[in-house]
């Protein structure tokens, strides 16, 4: 890999993501990369807006640089966390992004994405996430 910083978290940022969405394709048997990252884009940013703005932040400081951007696009600390915060409307909220073609199983699409951020962020942090989460949503962390 080429140095172009010196500073790793830059300069290996591309292959970070490169890396998240190749274990979320294999892990739901997907070949399409644009596809796991809409899911990966999409979820992280449904947690975002399921949680109080603290603990938003403190998940995003365990995310690599380039997902920590995508987690923070768009965001509206005023409007967190958002109404109604039931598994419903999560798992509606991942899927509508996927109109053209649907996801075939929304909740085992939501639930790889949280598999690897029980992979790649810390236990403790996983925790207040999903105790942050109400049932049965948080129970999808488990």
């Amino acid at each position: 890999m080429m140095k172009l910083t010196g500073h790793a978290a830059i300069d290996e940022a591309p292959q970070v993501v490169a890396e998240w969405i190749n274990l979320i394709c294999e892990d739901l048997e997907w070949t399409e990369k644009g596809r796991a990252y809409l899911l990966l884009a999409e979820t992280l940013q449904a947690v975002r807006d399921y949680l109080g703005v603290d603990e938003a932040a403190d998940l995003a400081a365990q995310l690599p640089l380039i997902l920590r951007g995508v987690y923070y696009t768009g965001w509206n600390p005023s409007k967190t966390p958002m109404h109604p915060r039931n598994k419903t409307a999560f798992l509606n909220r991942v899927s509508e992004k996927f109109s053209k073609r649907p996801l075939e199983d929304p909740e085992r699409a939501v639930v790889a994405v949280f598999d690897l951020l029980r992979q790649k962020v810390s236990m403790g942090e996983i925790e207040q996430v999903s105790n942050a989460m109400r049932k049965p949503l948080g129970d999808l962390w488990r």
